[in-house]
């Protein structure tokens, strides 16, 4: 194993904050990272990392030697590159993170163009709708909505996805169309949970008075209570309630009736959707998805 590689296997043991996840990242032999690692550690002549049983942690030195590491395998893999013929040669893979709605309808649907234009890229997608951290879970690029947590990542917002009052055709047949937020009284919300965030049911819309703009809640009962957002949807056209979801993901059941707005002029909060990536600088690669992803995104949620 060169030094390179060596470089490699110790960045992304020490972004993962594991040997095991590293291994599995890297599809190495856990006893072969270790085995890298340590080496790395006996040439240098410094403990990089602090072993647990639980986790692994960058010592100071390790911190230094991290930063530097990541500057020299961005700059390597740049001369790589720097005599490829063209764009569509760029190879390895990239790894992006975004909810499940999000890869289901967007994402997946349009990769093929990505691959029309860099068939060498294999593209790693992680379908959550948790917040982990993207640089311990090794991703390259990772898709986040609403607000954001301080963080170490470098982040790009893309917009403001307006959300939209919906619900299934049969749920209206069965309970009526509400004409007035009193009027949601009765009627059912389908709740949303992220990450086990257990948060009260509410209906919520914004109302535009004198000295600015307020946010308005109104309680509601709900039949169930989903984690992801490809289940948020499907609870709600299976007519289990009323969901308030951004329009982008569902002009097309809008317009064919599976779907029917409520409530239009009692407009939620829009939604923050940003791009967020590790300081470092992007791998060629990673930047070439980014550059085909991005303004893609961004004209869906502008439309």
């Amino acid at each position: 194993m060169d030094r390179m590689d060596a470089l490699r296997i110790f960045s992304r043991v020490a972004d993962m904050q594991s040997f095991t996840r590293a291994a599995t990242a890297l599809r190495l032999p856990k006893a072969t990272v270790s085995l890298a690692v340590k080496r790395l550690e006996e040439e240098v002549g410094v403990l990089l990392l602090r072993r647990t049983t639980r986790v692994v942690r960058l010592t100071q030195e390790g911190e230094l030697f991290h930063g530097r590491c990541r500057a020299v395998l961005a700059d390597f893999e740049e001369l790589e590159g720097l005599f490829r013929k063209s764009a569509g040669e760029l190879t390895g893979r990239v790894r992006i993170d975004m909810s499940t709605a999000l890869a289901r309808s967007f994402f997946i649907p349009r990769l093929r163009g990505f691959h029309a234009i860099h068939p060498h890229i294999e593209v790693e997608l992680g379908a959550t709708d948790g917040l982990g951290d993207p640089v311990r879970e090794g991703v390259d690029l990772a898709v986040r909505a609403g607000a954001l947590a301080d963080s170490s990542l470098a982040v790009r917002p893309l917009g403001a996805m307006q959300l939209a009052n919906l619900a299934s055709a049969a749920y209206v047949r069965a309970h009526g169309v509400p004409a007035s937020s009193d009027d949601l009284e009765g009627h059912h919300l389908v709740g949303y949970a992220s990450a086990g965030d257990r948060q009260p049911t509410s209906f919520e819309w914004l109302v535009h008075t004198r000295s600015g703009t307020e946010l308005r809640r109104r309680p509601m009962r709900s039949l169930v209570v989903v984690s992801n957002t490809v289940s948020y949807l499907e609870a709600c056209l299976a007519g289990l309630g009323i969901i308030q979801a951004p329009r982008y993901n569902v002009r097309t059941l809008v317009a064919d009736g599976t779907l029917v707005e409520l409530l239009p002029e009692l407009t939620a909060p829009a939604l923050p959707l940003s791009i967020l990536h590790p300081h470092r600088r992007l791998t060629r690669r990673a930047r070439a998805l980014l550059d085909w992803f991005e303004p893609q995104l961004r004209a869906a949620i502008d439309a």
